[in-house]
Order: C-alpha cells, then structure tokens, then sequence
C-alpha cells in the first residue's frame, strides 16, 4: 500500500521512526528496483546546521520548504546523489535522509548499476557483493536504484518514485548521533534496525533517547 500525503505531513522524528521497514520503490522506464528501508537521518529547519535549510530558503534547497511528500535529491561532493523524503508541513523545512536500504526487487539490476564506472568512483566488482551491501549507504542506494537529480522534486505519490507499505516486520529500532556530517553530530536523529546487516555504521553506540521535536519549533 502506497503511502497517503499525511503520513509525510508530521514532525520528522515520527516519519523517520516509521520509515523503517517501508518499502522504496523505483520505477526507472519500466525497470523496477525496490528495497525495505533499514537506516534513514533526520534533518529539521533552519536552526539545524547540518539541515540545507540552516542559510534560509536558496534555489537549491526549495524542496525542503514545499510539500511533504516530495522527494528532495541533491548531489553530494559532486559524486553520490543522495535521496531524501520531504517531511512536514509547506514551509517548515525538513526531511529525511534514506541512508541504506536491504534489496527487494531488482537485485540483479541494481549489481550491474553498482558495477558501472561513475565520476569520483572506479568500477566495483560487485559479483562478491553480499545482497545486504548493494544499498549500504546513501550513495550506495541511490547508484543501485537508479535515483538520479532527475528525480529531484518527484511527488512520492505517483508511480515512478514511491514509498509503500509491505508489511514487513523489522527488529528492534536504535537511534544516536548523524554520521558523515562535520556539524551538527551531537544531534541522535539517526534511527536503524539495530543489528541488520545492510546497516551502514553498525558500531554506533545506540542512544538511550532521542528528542521528538518538528521544524516548527526548531526554526
């Protein structure tokens, strides 16, 4: 089941909570790639300095202050595309990052997607690859699903680029500090299924609580 426009329109840490074990799906001309998400990152208004949101609204980061449900995809270091989901309401700027996923559909697809030679990355033999490490990591996943810039903006309730639930039970949920930031990280609002493989940090001591907290109020 798709996901409704009011599951995104809440405070971040809820949507990121239950983002795990929900289903990403890409359908890239008529190629289909899917993966249940294990890892995501929280990112809440301008008072965040890791958020794109901390200089105030920019031509890039439009995306965040729009309509949740939309998907907000930037280029990382010039290299790794990076997927993230629009949370809350229009003008609160906000979303989560979807930081690893363990591959559903379109395993082979996205093997071959890995091993293709890209700027700032050499060749992967992917062949020795488990299945869990085929979306370990937010450059990962994206490479492996095929989600480019041109999927920047995309309604995530439409038929191309979409989040649905597949009833899929997960373990437990850890939450502790964003990872590959340099401010910002005393922040826990990193949340994952403690223990799964395709996890990309899974030597992050988890942290006890986590603040609920919306852009609303962080901005």
């Amino acid at each position: 089941m798709k996901l409704p426009r009011s599951f995104y329109d809440r405070p971040t840490l809820e949507v990121a909570r239950e983002l795990l074990g929900l289903a990403l799906v890409h359908n890239r001309r008529g190629v289909v790639t899917s993966g249940v998400i294990v890892e995501v990152e929280a990112y809440i208004g301008e008072s965040d300095p890791a958020c794109h949101a901390a200089p105030g609204p920019t031509r890039r980061n439009e995306p965040l202050y729009g309509i949740p449900g939309h998907a907000y995809v930037y280029l990382n270091y010039g290299i790794h595309c990076l997927m993230n989901v629009v949370t809350e309401s229009h003008g609160s700027p906000a979303a989560v990052l979807i930081r690893a996923l363990d591959p559903l559909d379109g395993v082979d697809v996205m093997r071959r997607r890995r091993a293709r030679e890209a700027k700032g990355r050499r060749r992967e033999y992917t062949a020795a690859l488990s299945t869990h490490a085929l979306c370990r990591g937010p450059g990962n996943l994206t490479m492996a699903m095929g989600i480019t810039l041109a999927e920047n903006r995309v309604d995530l309730l439409g038929e191309r680029l979409y989040i649905e639930d597949r009833g899929i039970r997960m373990g437990d949920i850890a939450w502790g500090p964003r990872i590959g930031i340099r401010v910002g990280t005393e922040s826990p609002w990193r949340a994952w299924v403690n223990g799964h493989p395709a996890v990309s940090a899974q030597k992050q001591v988890p942290l006890p609580m986590r603040p609920m907290t919306s852009s609303r109020a962080a901005r």
